[in-house]
């Protein structure tokens, strides 16, 4: 029955969170600035997580193609693959969850327990509209840009790899890279980012909107809110896979 409530209530503050904003101006304005605490400071994990990604994956398909009848292009095409498929959508936004998540419960769970969220009631403001919306927002726009970002800086990661150690020439990744290119493959993964930031932002709000109680009151939510958002994006990645890929 817990759970059963906890989901009516995030049901309910969904339902004030997407009304329209009292002034334009101002969600605009948080906008921006959450554009650049969820997604431009974000830019620096992506990068090096994904370039140490490709590359290992390119290096263990080379050191397991060891068969002179299968073509060596197949390191490059797996690796691309496997990045913009799975890892540059999920394992990001996994790792976002715990970065992102944790930043926005810990936010708005420190406006509960100071009491800024029941001052912004008094002023006639909806705290649940001016305070996670503009960051659902931030994340879906923002989250698809640097799973793009993710899945190019990783395919740079395996032709580095390959060129360093040699395993595979240049040529034959290219060519891995290029063959059977499929668009929708990165529309799917776009999606798949669209929906896992509205999971992780919305999610994460609502733990820190809810806290009841003190300091240590948020720092639970915001564990709370990465455990929930890490499980709900593992949930639905299967559940899209399921939709969109068979």
């Amino acid at each position: 029955m817990g759970l059963l409530g906890e989901a009516g209530d995030y049901v309910m503050l969904m339902r004030q969170t997407f009304k329209r904003p009292d002034k334009g101006w101002v969600f605009r304005r948080q906008l921006f600035i959450d554009f650049y605490a969820l997604g431009v400071d974000s830019i620096g994990i992506v990068s090096f997580i994904s370039l140490f990604m490709g590359a290992i994956i390119a290096m263990q398909m080379a050191y397991n193609i060891d068969n002179p009848l299968v073509p060596l292009y197949l390191v490059g095409y797996t690796t691309k693959q496997m990045m913009v498929l799975e890892l540059s959508p999920t394992i990001m936004s996994l790792i976002l969850a715990g970065k992102v998540g944790s930043s926005i419960a810990s936010e708005i769970g420190t406006k509960r327990v100071t009491e800024q969220i029941d001052a912004l009631k008094v002023m006639g403001i909806n705290p649940a509209n001016y305070l996670i919306l503009p960051k659902i927002t931030a994340a879906m726009l923002y989250f698809p840009v640097l799973v793009v970002f993710s899945i190019a800086i990783g395919l740079s990661g395996g032709l580095l790899a390959v060129y360093i150690t040699g395993s595979v020439t240049v040529t034959d990744f290219i060519d891995g890279l290029q063959a059977w290119w499929v668009p929708f493959d990165i529309y799917y993964s776009l999606i798949k980012s669209v929906v896992f930031a509205f999971i992780i932002a919305s999610v994460a709000g609502f733990k820190g909107y809810t806290v009841d109680g003190g300091s240590v009151a948020v720092g639970r939510s915001s564990t709370q809110a990465v455990v929930a958002s890490s499980i709900l994006v593992i949930v639905f990645d299967l559940i899209l896979t399921q939709m969109l890929l068979t």
